[in-house]
């Protein structure tokens, strides 16, 4: 992964740790030879840096990163993932679409890192089932979004292809449980093996 890149991956906001980010760098690059990826939840591009960079190395398929850049229930204000910087007080909503677009010109992804604003059901719904070589489900950490997010995405990836779900915390204590909950129904389907967790990035792989 090109220096620079990974540099400003880590200097954008958002929360996955360069472990996490490596891995998925690493799968992208993959992937990526055979189909497109996606990403549900760009926020402000810190994950799609990484995934974006092993598609450009692969020099094959772009990922695709959703989001309607709104943010979600946990970043309103006075939410623990309350960020000042992001908040856009005409729209009274936070806004992260200008941070995402600023970043992937910065490391030179344009052509490698496609934004679709909208939200990821509403995406979902026209993607066409076993298209992709990865998906990356990092969006609404509510269970209804979450769960929403995997029964609709799912479906699009091709056998051999990744399913990857962040912040899975097997203890309540730690976190929010709907990502685990996640994996959890994935797992259950018999059409995932689950490849193993980096930090809190769980990958699997459809049979």
């Amino acid at each position: 992964m090109r220096d620079e890149v990974r540099r400003i991956a880590l200097e954008a906001s958002g929360f996955l740790d360069d472990r996490e980010g490596m891995r998925l760098y690493e799968l992208a690059r993959r992937g990526s030879v055979s189909a497109p990826c996606v990403e549900i939840g760009s926020y402000c591009g810190k994950s799609g840096l990484y995934l974006g960079e092993g598609c450009r190395e692969t020099g094959r398929h772009p990922l695709f990163t959703i989001d309607h850049h709104r943010g979600s229930t946990e970043q309103l204000p006075g939410e623990s993932y309350f960020d000042p910087a992001l908040w856009d007080a005409d729209d009274g909503s936070p806004t992260t679409l200008q941070h995402l677009i600023r970043n992937i010109r910065h490391a030179g992804l344009d052509d490698w890192v496609i934004p679709v604003v909208g939200d990821s059901r509403a995406v979902g719904r026209h993607w066409p089932d076993a298209t992709l070589s990865l998906v990356f489900i990092d969006g609404g950490h509510a269970e209804e979004d979450a769960m929403a997010d995997y029964s609709t995405w799912s479906r699009c990836v091709r056998p051999g292809g990744y399913l990857c779900v962040h912040d899975v915390f097997p203890n309540p204590a730690d976190g929010g449980q709907a990502p685990y909950h996640v994996l959890c129904e994935a797992r259950s389907a018999g059409v995932w093996e689950h490849e193993g967790t980096v930090g809190t990035l769980a990958v699997l792989r459809r049979r």
